[in-house]
Protein backbone atom coordinates (compact mmCIF):
# COMPACT_ATOMS: atom_id res chain seq x y z
CA UNK A 1 0.00 0.00 0.00
CA UNK A 2 1.30 3.43 -0.92
CA UNK A 3 0.86 6.40 1.39
CA UNK A 4 1.33 9.99 0.26
CA UNK A 5 2.09 13.00 2.42
CA UNK A 6 2.63 16.63 1.47
CA UNK A 7 5.30 18.87 2.87
CA UNK A 8 7.55 21.74 1.81
CA UNK A 9 11.09 20.92 0.79
CA UNK A 10 13.04 23.77 2.37
CA UNK A 11 15.93 25.14 0.33
CA UNK A 12 14.60 25.07 -3.23
CA UNK A 13 11.09 26.33 -2.62
CA UNK A 14 9.28 23.39 -4.21
CA UNK A 15 6.34 21.33 -3.03
CA UNK A 16 7.07 17.62 -2.90
CA UNK A 17 4.70 14.66 -2.70
CA UNK A 18 6.61 11.71 -1.21
CA UNK A 19 5.90 8.06 -1.93
CA UNK A 20 6.78 5.15 0.34
CA UNK A 21 6.24 1.42 0.05
CA UNK A 22 5.09 -1.04 2.66
CA UNK A 23 7.98 -2.51 4.63
CA UNK A 24 10.41 0.32 3.80
CA UNK A 25 11.93 2.58 6.42
CA UNK A 26 13.78 5.88 6.41
CA UNK A 27 12.96 9.17 4.70
CA UNK A 28 10.21 9.02 2.10
CA UNK A 29 10.92 8.89 -1.62
CA UNK A 30 9.83 12.06 -3.40
CA UNK A 31 7.79 11.25 -6.47
CA UNK A 32 6.05 14.46 -7.50
CA UNK A 33 7.30 18.03 -7.74
CA UNK A 34 5.50 21.36 -7.48
CA UNK A 35 7.03 22.82 -10.63
CA UNK A 36 5.70 25.60 -12.82
CA UNK A 37 6.02 23.59 -16.02
CA UNK A 38 5.65 26.72 -18.16
CA UNK A 39 9.12 27.76 -16.93
CA UNK A 40 10.85 24.55 -17.95
CA UNK A 41 13.42 24.79 -20.73
CA UNK A 42 15.05 22.19 -23.02
CA UNK A 43 18.44 23.80 -22.43
CA UNK A 44 20.43 24.53 -19.27
CA UNK A 45 22.81 23.13 -16.72
CA UNK A 46 23.40 22.78 -13.03
CA UNK A 47 26.62 21.80 -11.27
CA UNK A 48 26.22 18.07 -12.03
CA UNK A 49 24.16 17.80 -15.22
CA UNK A 50 24.78 19.53 -18.56
CA UNK A 51 21.80 19.79 -20.89
CA UNK A 52 23.37 21.69 -23.78
CA UNK A 53 23.44 20.55 -27.43
CA UNK A 54 26.52 18.64 -28.60
CA UNK A 55 27.78 17.88 -25.09
CA UNK A 56 29.00 14.28 -24.97
CA UNK A 57 30.31 11.80 -22.43
CA UNK A 58 31.92 8.44 -23.26
CA UNK A 59 32.34 5.55 -20.80
CA UNK A 60 34.03 2.17 -20.94
CA UNK A 61 34.10 -0.83 -18.65
CA UNK A 62 33.11 -4.47 -18.26
CA UNK A 63 29.74 -5.97 -17.45
CA UNK A 64 30.29 -9.62 -16.75
CA UNK A 65 32.54 -10.90 -19.54
CA UNK A 66 31.50 -8.19 -21.98
CA UNK A 67 33.47 -5.07 -22.83
CA UNK A 68 30.95 -2.23 -22.82
CA UNK A 69 31.12 1.27 -24.26
CA UNK A 70 28.41 3.83 -23.52
CA UNK A 71 28.15 7.16 -25.34
CA UNK A 72 25.76 9.85 -24.08
CA UNK A 73 25.15 12.78 -26.44
CA UNK A 74 22.94 15.82 -25.91
CA UNK A 75 21.34 16.24 -29.32
CA UNK A 76 20.43 19.46 -31.09
CA UNK A 77 16.86 18.20 -31.05
CA UNK A 78 13.81 18.64 -28.86
CA UNK A 79 10.57 16.73 -28.30
CA UNK A 80 7.32 17.88 -26.72
CA UNK A 81 6.38 15.50 -23.91
CA UNK A 82 3.43 16.02 -21.55
CA UNK A 83 3.10 19.62 -22.70
CA UNK A 84 6.78 20.46 -22.10
CA UNK A 85 9.49 21.06 -24.70
CA UNK A 86 12.25 18.64 -23.67
CA UNK A 87 15.82 18.09 -24.81
CA UNK A 88 16.66 14.77 -26.51
CA UNK A 89 19.68 12.97 -25.05
CA UNK A 90 20.85 9.85 -26.87
CA UNK A 91 22.44 6.91 -25.10
CA UNK A 92 24.20 4.42 -27.37
CA UNK A 93 25.64 1.25 -25.84
CA UNK A 94 27.77 -1.45 -27.42
CA UNK A 95 28.75 -4.80 -25.95
CA UNK A 96 31.92 -6.41 -27.30
CA UNK A 97 31.70 -4.03 -30.21
CA UNK A 98 28.10 -4.89 -31.12
CA UNK A 99 25.21 -2.48 -30.76
CA UNK A 100 23.18 -3.43 -27.68
CA UNK A 101 20.90 -0.47 -26.97
CA UNK A 102 19.96 2.96 -28.25
CA UNK A 103 17.69 5.15 -26.16
CA UNK A 104 16.35 8.66 -26.67
CA UNK A 105 15.86 10.30 -23.29
CA UNK A 106 13.85 13.47 -22.66
CA UNK A 107 14.92 16.09 -20.11
CA UNK A 108 13.93 19.61 -19.11
CA UNK A 109 15.65 22.27 -17.00
CA UNK A 110 14.08 24.43 -14.29
CA UNK A 111 15.96 27.77 -14.29
CA UNK A 112 14.57 28.69 -10.87
CA UNK A 113 15.66 25.68 -8.79
CA UNK A 114 18.21 24.55 -11.43
CA UNK A 115 16.77 21.05 -11.29
CA UNK A 116 16.88 18.68 -14.26
CA UNK A 117 13.68 16.66 -14.76
CA UNK A 118 13.32 13.39 -16.66
CA UNK A 119 10.25 13.02 -18.92
CA UNK A 120 10.77 9.55 -20.33
CA UNK A 121 12.59 7.58 -23.00
CA UNK A 122 12.18 5.64 -26.22
CA UNK A 123 14.22 2.44 -26.16
CA UNK A 124 15.60 0.18 -28.88
CA UNK A 125 17.21 -3.06 -27.67
CA UNK A 126 19.39 -5.10 -30.05
CA UNK A 127 20.68 -8.65 -30.19
CA UNK A 128 23.14 -9.82 -32.85
CA UNK A 129 22.60 -6.57 -34.69
CA UNK A 130 18.82 -6.94 -34.83
CA UNK A 131 16.18 -4.85 -33.06
CA UNK A 132 14.37 -7.16 -30.64
CA UNK A 133 12.37 -5.06 -28.18
CA UNK A 134 11.40 -1.61 -26.90
CA UNK A 135 11.22 -2.70 -23.25
CA UNK A 136 11.55 0.17 -20.80
CA UNK A 137 9.84 2.79 -22.99
CA UNK A 138 7.78 5.33 -21.08
CA UNK A 139 6.64 8.93 -21.44
CA UNK A 140 5.35 11.36 -18.84
CA UNK A 141 1.61 11.84 -19.28
CA UNK A 142 1.06 8.42 -20.89
CA UNK A 143 -0.62 5.54 -19.01
CA UNK A 144 -0.27 7.23 -15.63
CA UNK A 145 3.44 7.97 -15.94
CA UNK A 146 4.86 11.29 -14.78
CA UNK A 147 8.25 12.91 -14.87
CA UNK A 148 10.89 12.42 -12.19
CA UNK A 149 13.96 14.26 -10.93
CA UNK A 150 17.18 13.49 -12.78
CA UNK A 151 19.48 15.78 -10.79
CA UNK A 152 18.78 18.41 -8.16
CA UNK A 153 20.32 21.84 -8.47
CA UNK A 154 21.28 21.53 -4.79
CA UNK A 155 21.95 17.85 -3.99
CA UNK A 156 22.23 17.04 -0.29
CA UNK A 157 23.23 13.81 1.43
CA UNK A 158 20.06 11.98 2.41
CA UNK A 159 17.89 13.27 -0.45
CA UNK A 160 15.69 10.49 -1.85
CA UNK A 161 13.70 10.91 -5.05
CA UNK A 162 12.20 9.04 -7.98
CA UNK A 163 13.89 9.56 -11.33
CA UNK A 164 11.20 7.68 -13.24
CA UNK A 165 7.54 7.34 -12.27
CA UNK A 166 6.05 4.84 -14.71
CA UNK A 167 4.24 2.19 -12.63
CA UNK A 168 5.09 -1.35 -13.68
CA UNK A 169 7.60 -0.17 -16.29
CA UNK A 170 10.26 2.13 -14.86
CA UNK A 171 10.50 3.22 -11.22
CA UNK A 172 14.18 4.05 -10.78
CA UNK A 173 14.96 6.15 -7.72
CA UNK A 174 18.11 7.65 -6.23
CA UNK A 175 19.41 8.48 -2.78
CA UNK A 176 22.26 10.97 -2.41
CA UNK A 177 24.89 9.15 -0.35
CA UNK A 178 27.61 11.81 -0.37
CA UNK A 179 28.49 15.14 -1.98
CA UNK A 180 32.26 15.09 -1.40
CA UNK A 181 33.65 12.00 -3.12
CA UNK A 182 37.01 11.71 -4.90
CA UNK A 183 36.76 9.55 -8.03
CA UNK A 184 39.51 8.35 -10.36
CA UNK A 185 38.60 7.61 -13.99
CA UNK A 186 40.54 7.30 -17.28
CA UNK A 187 39.39 10.89 -17.98
CA UNK A 188 41.01 12.17 -14.79
CA UNK A 189 40.60 12.48 -11.04
CA UNK A 190 37.54 14.40 -9.89
CA UNK A 191 36.81 15.91 -6.47
CA UNK A 192 33.65 17.10 -4.68
CA UNK A 193 31.64 14.46 -6.53
CA UNK A 194 28.06 13.46 -5.74
CA UNK A 195 27.51 9.75 -5.09
CA UNK A 196 24.04 8.29 -5.52
CA UNK A 197 22.63 4.86 -4.80
CA UNK A 198 20.01 3.80 -7.33
CA UNK A 199 17.32 1.22 -6.61
CA UNK A 200 13.86 0.32 -7.88
CA UNK A 201 10.86 -1.21 -6.11
CA UNK A 202 10.31 -3.29 -9.25
CA UNK A 203 13.54 -5.20 -8.49
CA UNK A 204 14.05 -4.89 -4.71
CA UNK A 205 17.46 -6.64 -4.75
CA UNK A 206 19.01 -4.40 -7.41
CA UNK A 207 21.39 -1.63 -6.41
CA UNK A 208 23.79 0.56 -8.37
CA UNK A 209 26.07 3.48 -7.58
CA UNK A 210 26.68 6.52 -9.75
CA UNK A 211 29.09 9.44 -9.37
CA UNK A 212 28.71 12.97 -10.73
CA UNK A 213 31.52 15.53 -10.96
CA UNK A 214 31.06 19.33 -10.84
CA UNK A 215 30.86 20.94 -14.28
CA UNK A 216 31.20 17.54 -15.98
CA UNK A 217 28.22 15.37 -15.04
CA UNK A 218 28.06 11.60 -14.72
CA UNK A 219 31.59 10.17 -14.45
CA UNK A 220 30.91 6.62 -13.26
CA UNK A 221 27.88 4.38 -13.77
CA UNK A 222 28.37 1.09 -11.99
CA UNK A 223 31.55 -0.38 -13.50
CA UNK A 224 31.53 2.01 -16.45
CA UNK A 225 33.95 4.93 -16.07
CA UNK A 226 34.33 8.16 -18.03
CA UNK A 227 37.04 8.12 -20.69
CA UNK A 228 36.32 11.49 -22.35
CA UNK A 229 33.85 14.36 -22.32
CA UNK A 230 33.23 17.71 -23.96
CA UNK A 231 31.59 19.38 -26.93
CA UNK A 232 31.44 17.34 -30.13
CA UNK A 233 31.46 20.57 -32.15
CA UNK A 234 33.89 23.38 -31.28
Amino acid sequence: MIRRLIYAFVGIGLLWLPMIYAGESGPKWLDSFGVNEKNLSPTGRNAYFILEPDYQLVYEGKEGDARVQLTITVLDETKRVDGVETRVVEERETSNGKLAEVSRNYFAFDPVARNIYYFGEDVDMYKDGKLVTHDGRWLSGVKGAKYGLAMSGTPRAGDRYFQEVAPGIAMDRAEVVSTNEIVSTPAGIFVHCVKTEETTPLEPQSKEYKYYAPQVGLIQDGDLKLVKHGQTKD
